[in-house]
């Protein structure tokens, strides 16, 4: 579908500039790559109007079926090691669960590569599912609760001298209310002051970002430590902590043949809301299912590129979480899928791609935009 909208908004040609009697210069084509001579939209990308219109469907078990659409416009030309373009987006996402909302965010990147900006308003309202923390399952089935969150997002970060190193610093203030029939306060680790808070915090974040791509890396690190503080004196209704600690590698294993592997842990304090609690992240995994104080998961991926454009993935994860609020209780998964990817712009090393991942409880389908571990 986005092929079709692309294609769409190609802008009309301008014959006027021909003189007459001469034939007029050929421009290069913003959808056809001139190496290759296949389906491209880096030249789209590149123009002052370029954007790719996204239709993505939405089939995430904890949000049911819907679909989210979006305007997102992309600047920078090649990319090469650490650098990120400037990206901008605008869109809105419904699931046949009642989940639905708008956002709009900006990524931009200033002073020569030196200072990265982030920019994000949202209003969501997210209808999902609370299994309980660690292994204390309080239902099989979840129960059901809505969180509606209007807020936003302000950063930056600045890049060390002339290492990869970047420090960075963000604000977020968001205003959330849980409904629920199901959820009582009365259930371990569910307080009843976690159904109507405003949250501020402030994040700061080491980063080392050795990626040699930003949307589709096939060598180099990633490596991000941030740790949002939320006070009173930020905004916020109740004071506590959280982590996320991710770190990537990627390596090519050939001349066709690419591995990445990730790792994330995340931790909360005791005070932390129930729903921002950490929770295993993994392709085939309904999000929330396995929850608790700490949470940590691993995946690996292989990339194989075919002759064309196209290329084919297969992966495997593992995660775990944990929970000591009645005692100490884990709780774990594996989960694996494949799928496949085209290489949509070539200048920007952009893949998009389609995922089917599975685990005991899940399957799922992903469309992927870059790379499934995409990081700002």
């Amino acid at each position: 579908m986005f092929l079709m909208a692309s294609v769409a908004f190609v802008p009309p040609s301008n014959a006027d500039d021909a003189t007459a009697g001469s034939a007029p210069a050929t421009a290069p084509s913003k959808f056809k790559d001139a190496e290759d001579g296949r389906f491209d939209v880096s030249g789209f990308l590149d123009t002052a109007h370029g954007f790719m219109p996204l239709l993505v469907p939405i089939t995430e078990p904890a949000l049911g079926y819907g679909a989210v659409g979006a305007a997102v416009f992309i600047s920078g030309g090649t990319l090469g090691e650490g650098q990120r373009p400037n990206i901008a987006t605008v869109g809105a996402l419904r699931t046949d669960n009642g989940t639905r909302g708008w956002f709009g965010a900006h990524l931009g990147t200033w002073a020569d590569g030196r200072v990265r900006t982030t920019v994000a308003l949202a209003d969501i309202d997210l209808n999902l599912e609370f299994f309980g923390l660690g292994g204390d399952r309080v239902s099989d089935a979840g129960l059901g609760y809505s969180v509606k969150g209007k807020g936003g997002v302000l950063g930056g970060s600045y890049k060390i001298g002339d290492s990869d190193l970047w420090i960075g610093m963000r604000y977020v203030n968001v205003q959330t209310t849980v409904s629920s029939a199901a959820v009582a306060s009365s259930l371990p680790g569910v307080s009843p002051s976690d159904f109507n808070l405003r949250l501020g915090a402030l994040t700061p974040s080491i980063t080392l970002d050795k990626r040699g791509n930003f949307f589709t890396p096939t060598d180099g690190w990633y490596v991000d430590l941030s740790i949002p503080v939320y006070r009173d004196s930020f905004g916020s209704d109740r004071n506590f902590e959280t982590l996320n600690l991710t770190a990537m590698w990627f390596r090519p294993l050939g001349q066709t043949l690419f591995l990445g592997v990730r790792g994330t842990f995340k931790d909360s304090s005791d005070d932390a809301p129930f729903f921002l609690k950490p929770y295993v992240n993994l392709r085939g995994v309904q999000a929330l299912r396995f929850q608790g104080e700490q949470a940590a998961e691993v995946e690996a991926e292989v990339r194989w590129r075919l002759k064309s454009r196209f290329s084919i993935v297969g992966f495997a994860g593992y995660g775990a979480a944990r929970s000591s609020i009645v005692q100490d209780r884990k709780s774990s998964v594996t989960s694996g899928g494949a799928g496949f990817r085209y290489l949509i712009a070539r200048r920007y090393g952009l893949h998009l791609g389609l995922d089917v991942a599975g685990s005991a409880d899940d399957t799922a389908i992903y469309v992927i935009f870059g790379n499934a571990w995409l990081r700002p």
